[in-house]
């Protein structure tokens, strides 16, 4: 069987790159808009993408000069959105981000069993460690937890999270009128967990999943990061700039998946892609620098600040080299992947935040639908991923991805015609997993 892609839609409001709200084609409180997002959604299922993605955090920037010139202020919570577009899309996987870290598995474990029952089986969970200082405070918790500690917790949390999805078997469910019965006890399976952080009786009180459970998307980089991963994800979101970082990183994911008895066929590497398309190269550059017009300084620096580890950066000439750094309790993946560039390419200050605020770190892609399938194909053939999470950079940009990019795909085999099936497991090609009963009682 021909090898193809895995492609999914990063969604935000108004495109990937930092000034895409101020873009002549964007609607004024876009992100507010339902019917904005149904739009987008049934555009991203025309042209037959695995799933949509909505990234999520629990705070906002407490710089004011970026947060008052950016779209952060206007975001919905992703599991209030999710459930109503599974009711005007039909094949599309939904996958939302829930934190580990100032959450609680059961009521994770019950929003995403409730959505993968409303979209008949097309829900994901994007697991993260909650990455910004500032979230913290939203939780009366007036310091972040550690990284290696927040990664502790997510360990433990995704195996409570899979034992409550495993609470009923498959046919538990009798509704039987006749005797009365509704379920079979001897089919019902209660946790009963108790570790470090969560004491976790169970059960969950929503039926088994259509596809096992709900898909788990991991998005960390870091050594605890990929460990994690290795043993749980099914879809890694991940950034790296380079080919032969890309293929470094698949190489020890997969590598690492043995040690958990997974096989590499078990988990899509799917690192994100800032894609600007043209019908000429020229057309996608003059795209592309219009948005760069419209970064505002202040903007441009402070997210760099952000994405490097909440380092104050204001203090060091713009056109001056990018300082050295210790290495941040935030996203330490980001900033390898941003500080190693800066060194790479000789970037000074200005030119690094210039350069990120596009794809924010992640690859960036700028051209003809030619010129960005022959980069796409070479990292997917050079084991460098499995496939990709495309970032349109403004509105209208998917549809230019699926008039212009997606054709080019499909005329190189790259990547398929229709849907596999009607789940997100299904689709992806992965299998539908065993019970998760590690304290059976």
């Amino acid at each position: 069987m021909t090898r193809r892609m895995t492609l999914g839609l990063f969604v935000e409001p108004y495109g990937r790159h930092v000034a895409s709200w101020r873009h002549p084609g964007a609607t004024r409180m876009a992100g507010m808009d339902f019917g904005y997002y149904r739009d987008l959604a049934r555009l991203a299922e025309s042209a037959c993408l695995h799933f949509m993605f909505i990234a999520d955090t629990n705070n906002v920037w407490a710089d004011m000069d970026f947060f008052s010139r950016s779209d952060r202020g206007a975001i919905l919570d992703p599991m209030q959105l999710l459930p109503a577009l599974s009711q005007v899309t039909s094949h599309i996987g939904l996958i939302a981000t829930t934190s580990t870290t100032y959450t609680q598995p059961y009521h994770v474990a019950r929003s995403f069993a409730s959505l993968d029952q409303l979209s008949g089986g097309r829900a994901g969970w994007n697991l993260v460690t909650s990455m910004f200082a500032a979230e913290a405070q939203n939780f009366s918790t007036p310091v972040q937890m550690a990284h290696g500690d927040r990664y502790a917790r997510a360990e433990e949390y995704v195996d409570v999270v899979r034992g409550l999805w495993s609470s009923w078997d498959d046919d538990a469910f009798l509704h039987d009128q006749e005797s009365g019965q509704f379920f079979d006890p001897a089919r019902l399976h209660i946790l009963h967990h108790k570790g470090p952080h969560f004491a976790v009786r169970g059960p969950l009180n929503v039926p088994p999943s259509p596809q096992g459970h709900p898909v788990i998307v991991q998005a960390g980089s870091s050594g605890p990061g990929r460990d994690l991963a290795a043993r749980t994800a099914e879809v890694v979101f991940t950034i790296q700039q380079t080919l032969p970082a890309a293929q470094a990183f698949y190489s020890d994911l997969k590598a690492r998946m043995e040690a958990f008895g997974r096989r590499p066929d078990q988990l899509h590497i799917m690192p994100g892609c800032f894609v600007m398309v043209g019908r000429t190269e020229a057309e996608a550059r003059e795209k592309y620098e219009e948005l760069q017009a419209l970064v505002h300084p202040k903007v441009g620096l402070s997210l760099l600040s952000t994405l490097i580890g909440g380092v104050d950066l204001s203090a060091y000439p713009l056109d001056g080299p990018v300082p050295e750094l210790p290495q941040t309790n935030a996203g330490q993946g980001h900033q390898a992947t941003l500080l190693d560039r800066a060194r790479r390419d000789g970037l000074t200050i200005r030119q690094l935040y210039l350069a990120t605020v596009g794809g924010r770190g992640h690859w960036e892609l700028v051209g003809t639908a030619a010129q960005i399938v022959d980069q796409m194909e070479e990292r997917f053939r050079a084991g460098a991923a499995d496939g990709f999470t495309l970032m349109p950079p403004f509105p209208g940009a998917l549809q230019d991805i699926v008039d212009l990019v997606i054709p080019e795909l499909r005329r190189r085999g790259l990547f398929h015609e229709s849907y596999a099936g009607t789940t997100l497991r299904a689709n992806l090609g992965l299998d539908r997993p065993a019970p998760f009963r590690p304290t059976e009682t």
